[in-house]
């Protein structure tokens, strides 16, 4: 579970879940499975909502990697609707189709379902894992993830 306007989850997106995707889910044996817990703001909703939009146009990850390359501050006009647009448009997604989702709330539902869920799970911080169905808090380094989705592996 993840905030987009979250610096630890932006921690983890950037320096650990590269390595465990490399490792673990390239090679079959992990799959990797993003929730939002859009909790910080207006504009963790808007964020998520606009990953959503792009996941309908196949591009999540490649979204959710500029999201989080662009993170400015926790509600300070970062993730407004028109700069979350201009990020679509920096990736040359369907601009149109795009703008249209993010305007009408296309996708406020699945994000509210995502964070609806993680309170049902007790999520209290992000990041928060569960890695069969075990939960990890907080942007560890890859090595304590490692040991953990090993140790998962092997029962």
């Amino acid at each position: 579970y993840s905030d987009f306007q979250c610096p630890y989850c932006q921690r983890f997106a950037q320096q650990t879940a590269p390595r465990i995707v490399e490792e673990y889910v390239k090679t079959g044996k992990v799959r990797f499975v993003y929730r939002h817990f859009a909790v910080i703001g207006e504009e963790s909703v808007w964020a998520a909502q606009a990953a959503e939009c792009a996941a309908n146009q196949g591009r999540f990850w490649d979204y959710h990697d500029k999201i989080f390359a662009n993170q400015a501050g926790e509600n300070k006009g970062g993730f407004s609707r028109d700069r979350l647009k201009g990020l679509a448009r920096s990736l040359d997604l369907d601009q149109a189709k795009f703008d249209r989702c993010l305007d009408s709330n296309e996708t406020l539902n699945r994000v509210q379902q995502d964070t609806a869920e993680g309170q049902r799970r007790q999520v209290r911080s992000t990041p928060t894992f569960f890695i069969n169905g075990q939960s990890v808090l907080g942007a560890l380094p890859f090595e304590q993830f490692k040991a953990v989705i090993e140790r998962q592996l092997s029962q």
